[in-house]
């Protein structure tokens, strides 16, 4: 298909997705949750998010939205015009109140939907377009978990593809998968995945995310290649942030952290002997410590100096920022500064991506186009290659 059948463009948003994010508490569902985001300090990003979206959308696209915080204050905040064709029961919205406005989005007749969320609200918009939906639909990103094959890879990038897909040029729609993780499990240190069914979304190359697949771990010894070489850039006694995921929790149990946390930020300080035991070309002298498991923005936020961040993309997807890392705030990646990003990927994570670039999405648009461009990819002890960082 490459025609839009209507360039008119519905948007939902949930007002409280990705409240978890920056405060470390894996996700944002459920209203005991999202109290306990607020009193911790989070601070909604989904309405910015949204707006971001707008403002790049073609000028003649109509644009059709639920009332207040569900879209019409995005709209408003980017300077657009916007048809409201729903109003939500009550200012604090649930998942309920998602559901309901699609539906009113869809009677309204609405070519295109677009959903500002995580893979929660994914599910919400499958449940109400029902279990064969046909209505494109597209997901701009702002929620902490964000598996599923339904979001643009970035704000600016969900605009590129609704404008394709308003204009009828070089977009194609594609089944996509939903896919949401327990969040319980994930607060408990384990991931738990369930495919929930499958929505219609318009593609451009690059610009929509991948479903996130998992792993089968590094190559036996690449874990103490990558914690040498991490521990050497660091230098002894320095401050060590690692981000989520099976090869920097690898690599902090090489360093002699065993306990660092699967699927948080955390943040270490390296022995102070030297970085490799005697004769040795894998070995640490001295175990790193854990100061903070499972650090909080605020909590980096009083850093006295800036870290060293080690991070490795997700499998299949690409992402280095912005997919379940969100403490790493934009200010503290401006203290840190690009020569403190260490990226660490096995050889065979970077081939399964087939060329695509490793992906950013901070929050802060100047910030991700100023860490684009190509980035030194630590892949073991001695060894790297260079690739491109993209937002």
């Amino acid at each position: 298909m490459t025609t839009a059948p209507s360039a008119r463009i519905g948007l939902v948003v949930n007002p409280v997705a990705g409240l978890g994010g920056r405060v470390g508490l894996k996700g944002s569902d459920g209203a005991e949750v999202q109290r306990r985001a607020l009193a911790l300090g989070a601070r909604p990003q989904a309405i910015a998010r949204a707006a971001l979206t707008l403002r790049r959308l073609p000028p003649d696209v109509e644009l059709i939205t639920a009332d207040g915080t569900m879209g019409a204050d995005a709209a408003r905040a980017a300077g657009r015009t916007a048809r409201v064709v729903h109003r939500p029961g009550a200012a604090d919205t649930t998942a309920d109140d998602t559901r309901a406005a699609v539906r009113a989005l869809v009677a309204a007749g609405a070519g295109l939907l677009l959903f500002c969320g995580g893979d929660g609200t994914a599910r919400d918009v499958l449940d109400a377009l029902g279990p064969e939906p046909r209505l494109p639909v597209l997901g701009i990103p702002a929620g902490v978990k964000m598996h599923s094959a339904v979001f643009a890879v970035h704000p600016r990038a969900a605009a590129e593809v609704a404008a394709a897909w308003a204009t009828g040029r070089g977009v194609r729609l594609e089944d996509a998968e939903v896919v949401d993780r327990d969040e319980a499990a994930l607060r408990a240190g384990r991931v738990s995945a369930r495919l929930h069914g499958r929505l219609t979304v318009p593609v451009l190359p690059a610009r929509v995310q991948q479903r996130k697949t998992g792993s089968s771990g590094p190559d036996p010894g690449t874990p103490a290649g990558l914690a040498a070489e991490v521990a050497e850039r660091v230098g002894p006694g320095g401050l060590l942030l690692l981000g989520p995921g099976s090869t920097t929790h690898a690599v902090a149990t090489a360093l002699g952290a065993p306990g660092a946390s699967l699927t948080g930020v955390d943040l270490l300080r390296l022995g102070p002997g030297s970085a490799l035991g005697p004769g040795r070309s894998d070995g640490l002298a001295t175990a790193a410590r854990i100061l903070i498991r499972d650090a909080r923005a605020d909590q980096l936020r009083a850093l006295p100096t800036a870290p060293h961040i080690a991070l490795s993309p997700i499998g299949g997807q690409g992402f280095l920022l912005g997919r379940g890392n969100q403490q790493l705030t934009p200010e503290l990646l401006r203290a840190a500064g690009r020569e403190r990003l260490l990226v660490l990927a096995t050889e065979a994570k970077l081939a399964a991506l087939a060329g695509r670039p490793l992906l950013l999405d901070t929050g802060d648009p100047d910030l991700d186009d100023a860490l684009a461009g190509h980035v030194r990819v630590i892949t073991g002890r001695r060894s790297g290659a260079v690739y491109r960082l993209s937002a």
